[in-house]
């Protein structure tokens, strides 16, 4: 059995699959707006050396991840293994050597690494213009609104992503989550610019 084939298997007997989806969008979209509110920031800022917001950002990155990762982890863990003992309980049997049993150890550990990765991911693809610039590499237009049009690009394509999941209109989800983009953009220039 691939590890696609058993990550599906573990997913569908725990009934983590929609987890699984909704942390991936949910914890995307965090990590992508909160780079676009940093380069925001920057943007309406004093100049500032490229190599400290590429710092800040990353920091912000890393934290993202790390936070995802932990707070799933310690939160998963606790609701599978109350979910087996119920289950265990229900059918006076051990399963901790069953596909339940699987289920309740691995389930945890992947939905924290999709939790915490998502937005680690995102985030450093957003920030990818700030960092080729640091590194010297030339770029077609200035690195912070690189970095915006990546982070809009990437809030619109979780939009798609939750009108695919939700069967409704892919552009229109889309559309939604960039308007998102825009009024977070609109509010940090309001309060800070």
């Amino acid at each position: 059995m691939s590890l696609v084939e058993r990550t599906n298997r573990l997913l569908a007997v725990s009934g983590s699959g929609g987890i699984f989806r909704r942390y991936l969008v949910v914890n995307g979209f965090d990590g992508a707006l909160t780079m676009l509110g940093l380069i925001m920031g920057f943007m309406l800022s004093a100049p500032t050396d490229l190599a400290v917001i590429v710092n800040a950002c990353l920091a912000a990155a890393i934290a993202l991840g790390m936070s995802g990762i932990s707070s799933a982890w310690v939160s998963e863990v606790a609701e599978r293994k109350h979910a087996l003992a119920k289950l265990e309980e229900a059918m006076i049997s051990d399963l901790q050597d069953s596909t339940h049993g699987d289920a309740a150890r691995w389930v945890p550990l992947l939905i924290a690494l999709v939790n915490g990765g998502a937005p680690l991911l995102i985030s450093l693809l957003i920030i990818s213009p700030l960092w080729l610039a640091h590194s010297g590499v030339s770029l077609p237009g200035s690195p912070l609104y690189l970095a915006i049009c990546i982070a809009a690009a990437l809030i619109f394509v979780l939009g798609v992503l939750l009108g695919r999941i939700s069967d409704i209109s892919r552009v229109r989800s889309g559309l939604r989550t960039l308007a998102i983009a825009v009024m977070t953009i609109t509010l940090i220039y309001l309060f800070t610019g």
